[in-house]
């Protein structure tokens, strides 16, 4: 295989990653105000996240490193045509991040609300942008021949591109539900399940119109993967109505695994149906850019081969670890009494 399209997989495949890690993250995050009825549930809920949020994010600093090595063509259109939607996602991100480090810093209680808002809000603006931007690279925007973005933010948000943003917010919701509810106890755990059934029915809605909506237009386009985008969204949809089943039983691991499953598809779905495209032009098919015409020389990508080839699996072990040592639940009763401890 020339290397080219295998970066275009791999670079798909570190994005899947992020999406499925930092996903659930963000719907902890959005989950606050509906499952944190005290400030001690709120805590529990954070806690679920605070030993791997940070390292879930490196994901899409690897992913756009090596986007910009591999495909430096495709790096440079993206982040200039992209850039106010892309640098309010950064904002968000560093809002989220500070709060998370901040927020237990006082006892007061406007304090500790004041910063739950911003996780709240620094969760849902990437979840909802993510998708809006993932959805409008494969759809195709605006470009010149020089393969400059000719659009504005207002252009991304088109009905496919505002569908897709709703599309991730919810399953990113859903996702993260699915975790509390299997990293807590107490009525913390209860109430994640109850609204993990009742957010899970609304995105199998919302994400059923999308990847059909996807697939209309691979067919379109006359992509060449079309029978494979079309076998990956059927994926992600059972494992989505699998998810929601697995919570109403209250079997809370296979729930998350099933959320986790539709996310990877939901990804690969819209991969695939780019392909071999890496960002198409809506002005002109032929300003598009391809994997060919976008990625770095082959010398450069061999020695990006050899470094993966090195480090991704240092990388996977050690995230595998990190998950493994803090694998247990998140007890309403420790964190009472570590509050109680610390008010001595």
């Amino acid at each position: 295989m020339d290397l080219a399209y295998l970066w275009f997989w791999i670079v798909g495949i570190l994005f899947v990653g992020y999406f499925v890690l930092d996903g659930f993250d963000f719907g902890v995050g959005m989950s606050l105000p509906f499952l944190g009825k005290d400030d001690v549930g709120r805590r529990q809920i954070i806690n679920t996240i605070g030993p791997v949020w940070d390292l879930n994010e490196t994901w899409v600093i690897v992913a756009g490193a090596c986007l910009f090595a591999a495909f430096p063509e495709w790096y440079a259109s993206l982040f200039s045509g992209f850039y106010l939607a892309l640098l309010v996602i950064l904002l968000a991100l560093i809002l989220r991040g500070v709060s998370f480090e901040y927020r237990h810093q006082r006892e007061s209680l406007r304090w500790k609300r004041g910063f739950d808002t911003m996780i709240v809000v620094g969760s849902a603006v990437p979840a909802f942008l993510w998708g809006v931007a993932v959805a409008n690279i494969v759809q195709g925007v605006p470009m010149d021949a020089d393969h400059n973005v000719t659009g504005s933010l207002l252009t991304l948000l088109n009905p496919y591109g505002l569908l897709g943003g709703l599309t991730t917010l919810l399953l990113f919701f859903t996702h993260g539900v699915y975790f509390v509810a299997l990293k807590t106890d107490g009525q913390v755990r209860t109430d994640a399940r109850r609204l993990a059934t009742r957010s899970g029915i609304l995105t199998v809605v919302v994400a059923a119109g999308f990847l059909a909506f996807t697939i209309a237009k691979a067919a379109a386009s006359g992509a060449p993967l079309l029978g494979v985008t079309v076998t990956v969204a059927l994926i992600a949809a059972l494992a989505l109505i699998g998810s929601l089943m697995a919570n109403l039983r209250g079997a809370e691991g296979w729930a998350f695994a099933g959320g986790a499953v539709t996310v990877v598809c939901a990804v690969l779905t819209l991969w695939t149906a780019l392909f071999p495209y890496v960002m198409p032009s809506t002005t002109d098919p032929a300003f598009g850019l391809t994997i060919a015409n976008a990625s770095s020389t082959p010398y450069t990508l061999t020695i990006m081969s050899w470094a993966a080839l090195v480090f991704l699996p240092l990388v996977l072990l050690y995230q595998g670890w990190t998950y493994w040592v803090f694998r247990r639940r998140i007890s309403r009763s420790r964190i009472e009494q570590a509050a109680a401890a610390a008010a001595r």
